[in-house]
């Protein structure tokens, strides 16, 4: 009889404790709610994507069924800063230089690039009184381009050096945004600057240089801007992250297709003259590649030379660096 039920409370008991834990795990299995999501990008063309989503609403109407009820949006004139912002907890994504990510990564960023979005696109810019056949040429100059650690200043120092000249000692090279840059060169301060477009042109309109030299010419093919999702989103608020991505591609297509307005997209968040903005698409040697399987080599590549260059506080692999997962979920 005894027996029987201490049987009997035992199943009693065992019954409980699983309709307890039916209770429970779904609890621990829900993403915290998000109802504001922070994006960082900067002035440049090779950002179109995102400025045109902006200003079309589109993630305004994308994410708030999904409880997001408000986007942050912040203005970077280059990565270093943008990187610092993230690493603080600032952005939830980042429209970015790969090199300048690859820093931050090797400085405890917990982010990964989910998507490209763009490739080449920079131009070495000299002064019109100034002659240019060769590199060499440079040997003595000034040239203002973006801080260390930045796609421009990485391409630039590993071309300077592959052409036997020296980055520190046979050149002086001015780290500077490209509003300063621009202006610095505007006013015969630096003898050339390398910046991402649409700079370049606008120096050309201003009648203060030429393009001399375009980034695929230094590095063919290489990285420049990525999408990036911090560590938090991708583990804890994946719907966002696919969601964000899927906006990233809709945008660009967008644009291929209609970049007279992409332009005036451009404009609203940046006060660039629209016709800058196209003449920029039609001179740079740049491309809107967004597929991140194809960069991942010149990635690499940047991480290989940051090393050498001693911008890096550890070594980075791929998988520190990519989460192609919401990508691959793009065909299904």
């Amino acid at each position: 009889m005894t027996h029987t039920l201490f049987m009997k409370m035992c199943f009693i008991l065992s019954v409980v404790g699983l309709f307890l834990t039916s209770l429970t795990v779904p609890v621990f299995a829900e993403s915290p709610e998000k109802s504001t999501v922070s994006i960082g990008y900067q002035p440049s063309t090779h950002q179109l994507a995102f400025m045109t989503a902006y200003q079309k609403g589109w993630y305004n109407e994308t994410l708030s069924p999904i409880g997001v009820s408000e986007i942050k949006v912040f203005n970077f004139p280059t990565g270093a800063p943008e990187m610092q912002a993230m690493l603080a907890g600032d952005l939830d994504f980042a429209y970015v230089g790969s090199a300048p990510f690859v820093t931050a990564v090797s400085n405890g960023l917990d982010a990964k690039i989910i998507a490209s979005a763009n490739t080449q696109g920079s131009d070495l810019v000299m002064k019109k009184d100034l002659s240019y056949e060769k590199p060499e040429d440079l040997k003595g100059k000034k040239i203002a381009t973006f801080p260390a650690g930045t796609i421009q200043d990485t391409i630039l120092r590993e071309w300077l050096q592959a052409n036997n000249i020296d980055p520190v000692n046979d050149v002086d090279i001015k780290a500077m945004g490209p509003g300063d840059a621009t202006t610095a060169i505007l006013a015969g301060q630096v003898d050339a600057v390398f910046l991402p477009h649409p700079a370049p042109v606008t120096v050309e309109k201003e009648n203060a240089g030429r393009i001399i030299v375009h980034s695929g010419e230094m590095e063919k093919g290489h990285s420049c801007c990525v999408l990036v999702a911090s560590g938090d989103m991708i583990r804890n608020h994946p719907d966002i992250v696919q969601e964000v991505l899927r906006l990233h591609l809709k945008a660009t297509e967008y644009n291929n297709e209609h970049p007279d307005e992409a332009a005036e997209h451009m404009q609203a968040l940046t006060s660039i003259d629209p016709k800058t903005v196209i003449q920029s698409l039609d001179e740079w040697d740049g491309s809107f590649e967004i597929d991140p399987t194809k960069i991942t080599q010149s990635v690499d590549t940047f991480a290989k030379q940051q090393s050498e260059l001693g911008y890096l506080k550890s070594e980075v692999s791929e998988a520190d660096l990519f989460d192609l997962t919401f990508w691959n979920a793009l065909d299904s």
